[in-house]
């Protein structure tokens, strides 16, 4: 059976002498450095020298590094067998400078044999509520989502060009109620509006557990260039969501608003979310990793 702190269970002896690099190694990056902990030696990079203690509290072996300072980089040349990439892209621009600055960095020496790069569900666009499988095409409709595709298309063209074997998880929103802000709480004591019934749109989420176990579980039984949407079981609009969080917490449900209303109460960045519509298709994420959400629901992994 498999072990409550590995989605694997027991690991085989060779993956024990595997060395995983984290980029990126927050919230997420944690947990799965916890998940790997007992079965694989864990690096971590980080520009912050303040982090240092605190990784190497996680038994985690700290790698000072920038990845907007690509001389920095040098270092991680030929260190690990696998990599699982987390870091966001810069705020601004077209594209993803970063990524391109790891894996130029990994070139330089025997390169990983798995590369898995945390992406967003944001890259599908606006699906007017259809259900999205990973065979749909991409229809990124902001900034933040086209630097995304563009990172994408950098890990695929790593991938078969260094012959790495890489994924790409596609990610809804995270939550967890250990995860700063990962809960609608705040927002509900704000009062915060949504959209009225008719005007609302489907959203998507996976806890934080879960998806640092996806990761965990890719880079074992990913297939090579493959892409994986890595979100659970709810079947839920953005208004019901909070309705449901506001039962739970026991405070009052958010006002609704009709979209009109709302493009002049909410800022950009919020609008943008209730911009697409979208119900992720997770059956292959299941069947080729493996993995039994520990919490299906976002009823699950709130309460």
């Amino acid at each position: 059976m498999p072990s409550n702190q590995n989605p694997l269970g027991a690991l085989p002896a060779r993956f024990r002498r595997q060395r995983v690099l984290i980029v990126g190694c927050g919230d997420i990056g944690i947990r799965v450095a916890r998940g790997l902990k007992g079965h694989c030696r864990v690096l971590a990079l980080t520009s912050s020298a303040t982090r240092l203690p605190d990784l190497r509290s996680q038994s985690v072996v700290p790698l000072l590094g920038n990845l907007d300072r690509p001389r920095t980089l040098s270092r991680l040349a030929g260190l690990a067998t696998r990599v699982v990439y987390l870091a966001p892209p810069p705020s601004q621009g077209w594209g993803d400078p970063r990524v391109l600055a790891l894996v130029r960095a990994l070139r330089k020496r025997a390169v990983p044999t798995k590369f898995v790069y945390g992406s967003t569900s944001g890259v599908y666009g606006d699906c007017d509520g259809a259900w999205v499988d990973e065979t749909r095409t991409v229809r990124a409709g902001t900034p933040r989502a086209v630097r995304r595709v563009d990172a994408e298309s950098q890990v695929r063209f790593f991938g078969r060009s260094a012959s790495v074997s890489a994924q790409i998880l596609r990610i809804p929103g995270i939550y967890a109620p250990d995860r700063e802000g990962g809960t609608p709480r705040e927002r509900l004591q704000k009062g915060t509006p949504v959209l009225r019934a008719e005007d609302d749109v489907y959203t998507n989420h996976i806890h934080s557990d879960d998806l640092a176990r996806a990761c965990i579980a890719t880079l074992w039984k990913g297939k090579p260039h493959r892409v994986y949407n890595v979100s659970d079981d709810s079947d839920l609009k953005m208004g019901d969501y909070f309705d449901l969080a506001a039962d739970l917490y026991q405070l009052p449900k958010p006002p609704r608003v009709a979209r009109d209303s709302a493009q002049e109460q909410l800022p950009v960045m919020l609008l943008s979310f209730m911009s697409e519509s979208r119900r992720l298709v997770n059956q292959r994420m299941k069947q080729e990793l493996g993995l039994r959400l520990r919490y299906p629901t976002v009823l699950d992994g709130l309460r």
